[in-house]
């Protein structure tokens, strides 16, 4: 009897043995069909959390399993040169289409817009809330000089450290030149990093809205949260735009860019769409960002599609036809 219940027993083990086998067999089948498709980002979309949200969504959908670099744009696009990432998501126009004329990014899209705003103390030292913002950073100049206030910079090449500088050159100042002075402070890091260093000083930024929106205290006193007010929120010159663009696949060897390809699809899809629109608006009582794509398609508002064009477009178009790598249903 004992001979048989240990006969059973065996037999019992080498089924579970086999079974285990075969489920790590299968699990380790379907985890290869998995790709990785690596994504060079700006630190504002990632930060606020936007990134997460698609990717959780788009994860569900597609064998694809999606790894984010969190730099400025210039960094973003320094990686993908050197083969680092398969796509970039930026909002630096200027050097989007260097990227694109280098022949290092193809197949570029327009996804997503918000506006910068000039965020500062709400005792307003300068004076600047509600100016427009050539006017406002005048008047910070001025009160830096006389040593009422402070600037801080992200200083790091960043997409935002870009527009700031495009801003300061219309006001008519180097922006070399003022980096220099004593009033002006540089970070040197990320944006959520920038608004802590300025909120600690009580001193003026530009950021991006929506990073804002994600680091404000809303009146409940939270550590990394900011108390700093928006004072500058309108104009054409603080229109901020992003774009996914793919890696051209014949600058490095081993690129995903047909995973490239599915995600900018699932960014400009009527469901990508609707989770850039939609997110924030349970949490912040407003979006973070707002969906290009319609906008752009049936020009539902004339002014800011022209805004749109205006700054973001290369040589009057989203992606030109040589960097459409032979995806025109992109464009259709």
């Amino acid at each position: 009897m004992k001979r048989y219940t240990l006969i059973w027993a065996s037999i019992f083990i080498v089924a579970i043995l086999v079974s285990s086998i075969g489920v790590a067999y299968f699990m380790g089948a379907f985890a290869s069909k998995k790709s990785k498709l690596v994504i060079s980002t700006t630190s504002s979309l990632f930060d606020t959390g936007l990134l997460d949200e698609l990717k959780d969504k788009f994860e569900a959908k597609y064998p694809i399993d999606l790894y984010f670099i969190s730099v400025g744009t210039g960094l973003a696009i320094q990686h993908a040169k050197r083969g680092d990432a398969d796509m970039i998501l930026v909002h630096d126009p200027v050097a989007e289409s260097t990227f694109l004329s280098e022949g290092y990014g193809v197949c570029r899209k327009i996804v997503a817009y918000n506006f910068f705003v000039i965020v500062g103390p709400a005792d307003d030292p300068a004076k600047i809330e509600d100016l427009l913002p050539i006017d406002a950073l005048k008047r910070i100049v001025e009160a830096g000089r006389n040593g009422t206030t402070k600037w801080v910079s992200r200083g790091d090449g960043s997409g935002t450290h870009a527009k700031e500088k495009s801003l300061w050159t219309i006001a008519g100042y180097d922006p070399n030149a003022i980096r220099d002075e004593g009033w002006y402070l540089e970070s040197g890091t990320t944006m959520g990093g920038t608004l802590g260093i300025a909120n600690s000083y009580l001193a003026y930024t530009l950021t991006d809205l929506g990073t804002y929106l994600a680091y404000y205290d809303y009146g409940i006193p939270t550590p990394g949260k900011i108390s700093l007010k928006v004072l500058v929120d309108q104009g054409q010159e603080l229109l901020n735009v992003y774009s996914a663009i793919a890696v051209n696949p014949s600058t490095h060897e081993g690129l995903n860019f047909d995973g490239a390809i599915t995600f900018i699809k699932f960014l400009i899809s009527e469901e990508g769409q609707k989770i850039i629109k939609e997110y924030g608006q349970e949490e912040y009582g407003q979006s973070l960002f707002f969906p290009a794509v319609k906008l752009l398609k049936e020009n539902s508002d004339p002014t800011l599609v022209s805004w749109i064009k205006d700054y973001a477009y290369i040589n009057g178009e989203e992606c030109p036809l040589e960097y459409q790598n032979g995806h025109p249903e992109l464009y259709s």
